[in-house]
């Protein structure tokens, strides 16, 4: 009988601690009316992490726990099995095609033997993480037009895994839970305020106590941002932060909009939705119980037309901190009051504590898109250095007593155009950056990339700027910045990519390395002594940690965004990468000399998982080079007027995908290069969306078919120059006005 009853004790406690482990399903907690709730988690075991386990990741350093590895998101590794000695060793284990072509810029999550990772579409997989094998995969459905609202590619950059869970967020939308062993969806909610709008999720989401953190992005196309907590196990929503104020008429959201709204001064922004997107960086901090925001550009870019009282425009280009239960704002610390030429705050943010001036801080770091490198305190936003890390024109540097940049007001594009770095895309975009605590190095994928800054000539000569509702919202009108790149071609300052050992105490580089393209990968730093990154070359280097020397290179015949991992698995360490370009840079395109073609290009835009190991002997199929030659086009009978309307509503509308003066990058389509039976469909392409399942969605809502065969004539056109300059006949210029 006591055998009996302690077999049913032993029962009875193993049900407990099931419960306790089990995520509950949505229906047992009871959900708000947005949250669909699908089905609930199974298995506790498989992709069970919580706050401790990552707070403690430092104890089994072979997994990959959360986004940066640790919730101080620094991505330098203790793992030692890959290092200067072994490197030389290194060999594919094993690939996975990923059916894409598309840019790929996932951090993948690896959990004991499982890897839980994004590719485009919003897509998850679930692997065997020794040998590839797919366990399960979750495709979200996105619609396929949505590709029109998301301004810098399909891309995702991950998911997080939680207590049996996998969050994504869609690129429509929505935050999704998947069960962790199986797949299916435990809950979704739709995250969007505003649907009219055209607002799209590209980032990972965090998790920490009990929530799920997400925010958005579409500043360009003129939404208004802020970030959510949703409760991790049913989805109901739990706190949300407004990162910019709304229209002024109506009730503040809650009291930080207020203080915002001083900042913004005449206009109408709210009718603009006033940018501020936090499409990229959330970071949580444990030892303080605080999320950290970085905050985006505004929208529009310009200041003058967003904000023509002036202001700073809080919380543009800002680094907020929020506690994380409530969602109350604890300080801020604004990179660039006033931002005028998307100098976005939303590049990765990592912890640190390190010897400032002799006394230990708990530090927040961060490479933002204006150049300048900051060491905030995190108890409360005290700025203690600001360092350029790469070339700065607009400002000359940042006071320390105000924590303000000096602008270089000879390069104040309101009434003359003017070459700026950076440009748009940053001195460091969102691909991520490693922190070598010990060393007190930041290893930082930097890049000199300059845009010519001008108003569109609407608001210059009258004053007035509308919104619309179809495309971007910058206040520069395309079309034109795309002549004056063009007719100042000679005074452009090169673009050039670097991979920079940097002290953020001192701003003084330890080594450089100088990449030909500009347009390069994350970076993974590693207690073996190396730097790994994925460069638009198609190479993944290993690079010497002390001096930069390149000690091992795999090509991968394909460009890189994405950042390497590193993980171990019974006693074997492995390295990993998704490989595939596009993303912010789809504008550029086909690179004009002097800067190199890069290996997506001159190939293709193989989407792969790859992983590596020492003594690894799978080795890729090498690929044969693009046929890109332009064929002879027919039916060139359009006037210079029209083909150069044909030009400024391309740059208008089709230049963010298909790329300056069509001249497309290697993962969206080149038009130069379109068959004559695609030609014929042309209208019925850009109109009547015929390609919308491709993500090709129509555009009859902002250009006529009239306007459409403008465009047609200036594809055409630009072919055919392309095409003779290329035959050595002349062209390559444009010549119509």
């Amino acid at each position: 009988m006591n055998k009996v009853l302690a077999l049913l004790g032993a029962l009875v406690l193993a049900v407990i601690a099931y419960t306790a482990l089990s995520p509950q399903s949505a229906n047992e907690e009871g959900t708000a009316a947005d949250v669909a709730t699908v089905g609930s988690a199974v298995e506790p075991t498989m992709g069970f992490i919580d706050d401790e386990r990552i707070k403690n990741a430092a104890s089994e350093p072979g997994n990959w726990l959360s986004f940066g590895r640790t919730y101080e998101e620094q991505r330098h590794s203790p793992l030692t099995q890959i290092n200067k000695e072994t490197v030389g060793q290194l060999g594919l284990a094993w690939y996975k095609d990923m059916n894409t072509n598309r840019a790929q810029e996932a951090t993948p999550i690896v959990v004991d033997d499982t890897m839980f990772f994004s590719s485009t579409w919003s897509k998850v997989f679930a692997v065997d993480a020794i040998t590839g094998e797919t366990k399960w995969s979750y495709d979200p459905e996105v619609p396929g037009e949505w590709a029109r609202k998301a301004c810098c590619d399909v891309v995702n950059r991950g998911v997080a895994v939680y207590k049996g869970r996998v969050y994504v967020g869609t690129l429509d939308g929505r935050l999704v839970a998947l069960d962790a062993a199986t797949g299916s969806v435990v809950w979704e909610v739709d995250t969007l305020i505003d649907r009219t709008r055209f607002y799209t999720i590209t980032g990972a989401p965090r998790v920490a106590n009990g929530k799920v953190f997400i925010g958005n992005g579409g500043a360009e196309f003129g939404v208004r941002g802020y970030v959510t907590a949703y409760d991790a196990e049913s989805g109901e929503e739990v706190w949300r932060f407004f990162t910019v104020p709304g229209d002024p008429s109506l009730p503040f959201e809650h009291p930080e909009m207020e203080l915002a709204a001083e900042t913004w001064k005449g206009g109408s922004w709210w009718e603009f939705g006033g940018g501020g997107t936090v499409w990229n960086s959330i970071v949580y901090d444990p030892d303080f119980n605080t999320v950290y925001l970085g905050v985006g550009n505004g929208s529009p870019w310009t200041r003058v037309i967003r904000s023509p009282g002036g202001g700073d425009n809080l919380f543009l280009s800002s680094i907020v901190a929020l506690d994380a239960d409530t969602g109350s704002m604890k300080w801020y610390y604004q990179t660039t009051p006033g931002d005028n030429w998307d100098y976005t705050a939303v590049q990765y943010i990592a912890l640190a504590d390190m010897e400032v001036d002799g006394e230990m801080r708990k530090v927040l770091l961060q490479a933002p898109k204006n150049g300048f490198f900051y060491v905030l305190d995190r108890a409360d936003g005290q700025l203690l250095r600001a360092n350029p890390y790469a070339t700065v024109t607009w400002a000359s540097h940042v006071d320390m007593e105000t924590g303000r940049p000096v602008e270089n007001p000879e390069l104040d594009y309101e009434q003359q155009e003017q070459w700026v770095l950076p440009g748009p895309l940053g001195a460091h975009n969102w691909q991520a950056m490693s922190v070598d605590e010990e060393a007190g190095v930041v290893y930082i994928p930097a890049q000199d990339n300059p845009l010519i800054y001008g108003l569109s000539e609407d608001w210059k000569q009258s004053g007035i700027y509308k919104r619309n509702p179809g495309g971007w919202n910058t206040g520069l009108e395309f079309g034109r910045i795309t002549q004056l790149v063009v007719d100042n071609i000679a005074d452009q300052p090169t673009p050039k990519g670097y991979l920079k050992a940097f002290d953020p105490l001192t701003g003084k580089d330890k080594w450089v390395v100088e990449i030909p393209h500009y347009w390069n990968g994350g970076v993974l730093s590693s207690a073996g002594g190396l730097v790994f990154q994925g460069d638009a070359l198609g190479m993944l280097t290993a690079y010497d940690k002390d001096n930069g020397e390149a000690l091992w290179q795999f090509n991968t015949y394909t460009s890189m965004l994405a950042p390497p991992i590193t993980y171990e698995i019974d006693g074997t360490q492995y390295v990993s990468i998704l490989t595939g370009t596009g993303g912010g840079d789809l504008f550029g395109g086909e690179p004009l000399p002097p800067v190199s073609e890069h290996a997506s290009l001159t190939y293709n835009n193989y989407g792969r998982l790859l992983v590596f190991k020492v003594g690894g002997t799978e080795e890729l199929p090498v690929p044969t080079v693009r046929d890109r030659t332009i064929p002879v086009q027919t039916n060139l009978t359009a006037s210079n007027d029209q083909i150069a309307a044909g030009e400024r509503h391309y740059h208008n509308y089709c230049a963010v995908c298909h790329g300056l003066a069509v001249r497309s990058g290697g993962s969206i389509p080149d038009l130069r290069r379109m068959s004559e039976g695609t030609h014929t469909v042309f209208n019925q392409i850009v109109q009547d969306g015929l390609l919308a399942a491709n993500g090709m969605a129509a555009f009859n809502d902002v250009v006529s078919d009239e306007d459409t065969t403008m465009i047609h004539h200036y594809v055409r056109a630009r072919a055919e120059q392309d095409r003779l300059a290329a035959a050595g006949e002349g062209g390559g210029q444009l010549t119509w006005q």
